[in-house]
């Protein structure tokens, strides 16, 4: 009886496990393909819910249904007019066929190595085909000007291509060589762009270069216009002395002449006024000549020592 029972309980078990293993269920971020002994068999299961399978001879291989990333490696390249640049890209793709996918690629980690086949030889391609100028600008347009120097330093070239229809073509390019892949690209661009160590040391001499040349032309333009305000300032100065020189000397001449104009008058009075004038002069002269501690000798007839001895 007992040995029935743990018959009964074993059977069940398999029964259970059966029906489990014969049930799955896809997510929504999921698609799956069912294989026996390696095959697909089948079409892919894409819809997300409870799925059936033969349970001890199918297995279920899962593949994501979302956006999935590609990152290029950083890799030097020449451009069409010979400057070496190292390029990063990067892009976005989808499994599209999940069969197909199975077949050609088995997993996702083999899509990957496949990729960077595919998109680095067609950014090889491309980069090689086009000038520097058309891989790091979009579109032809007029500079914003901010100062007036910038209308000699900046020009911008006119591009035939543009990068935006540069990544376009590799994405062109790259979805015609994996549409039997079952994937499909969805974006692709490129992420950054640098010269090579030699060519970018030659480019920032250059433009230091360019710079100080531009520099030099400003700093002599501004000692010639600091010349030519340093000779004005002479010549306002020379001038400006001058006039007041002239007008100095016009002032003195008309005081001398009215000076000599009371001299005259003076001298034209009574012979009373003439001796009071002279005396008063002589006085002046006393006071402007002597103090307290100056001696002087005088002889009886001197001109100086006359008003002395009329004193007495």
């Amino acid at each position: 009886m007992r040995n029935k029972l743990i018959l009964r309980l074993i059977l069940l078990g398999i029964i259970v496990y059966t029906v489990l293993s014969s049930i799955f269920i896809l997510d929504e971020t999921q698609q799956a393909i069912v294989t026996q002994f390696g095959k697909p068999v089948g079409e892919p299961r894409t819809e997300a819910g409870l799925n059936f399978k033969i349970p001890y001879f199918h297995k279920i291989q899962f593949f994501d249904k979302r956006y999935l990333e590609w990152e290029g490696s950083r890799n030097q390249v020449p451009t069409k007019d010979k400057k070496f640049i190292f390029v990063d890209t990067y892009a976005r793709w989808e499994i599209t066929n999940p069969l197909q996918f199975f077949i050609r690629l088995r997993d996702e980690r083999s899509a990957q190595s496949r990729l960077d086949d595919i998109l680095d030889g067609e950014t090889r391609n491309a980069v090689a085909s086009h000038e520097l100028l058309d891989l790091v600008r979009s579109t032809n347009r007029d500079p914003e000007i901010t100062e007036e120097f910038m209308e000699q330093i900046e020009y911008l070239e006119d591009i035939s291509v543009g990068r935006a229809n540069i990544e376009k073509i590799v994405l062109e390019k790259a979805n015609e060589r994996t549409s039997d892949l079952g994937v499909r690209i969805l974006d692709f661009r490129f992420k950054r762009m640098n010269y090579v160590d030699e060519v970018r040391d030659r480019v920032y001499d250059r433009m230091i270069s360019e710079r100080n040349r531009i520099a030099d032309q400003f700093r002599s333009e501004g000692q010639g216009e600091a010349s030519k305000i340093q000779g004005n300032k002479d010549r306002d100065l020379a001038l400006i002395q001058s006039e007041a020189f002239k007008l100095a000397e016009e002032i003195k001449g008309r005081a001398d002449a009215e000076a000599t104009k009371i001299y005259a008058s003076a001298y034209n009075r009574s012979r009373q006024s003439v001796d009071f004038y002279k005396f008063i002069r002589s006085m002046e002269s006393f006071e402007k000549a002597l103090d307290e501690n100056t001696t002087i000798i005088l002889s009886s007839d001197s001109e100086f020592f006359r008003y002395l001895k009329k004193v007495d």
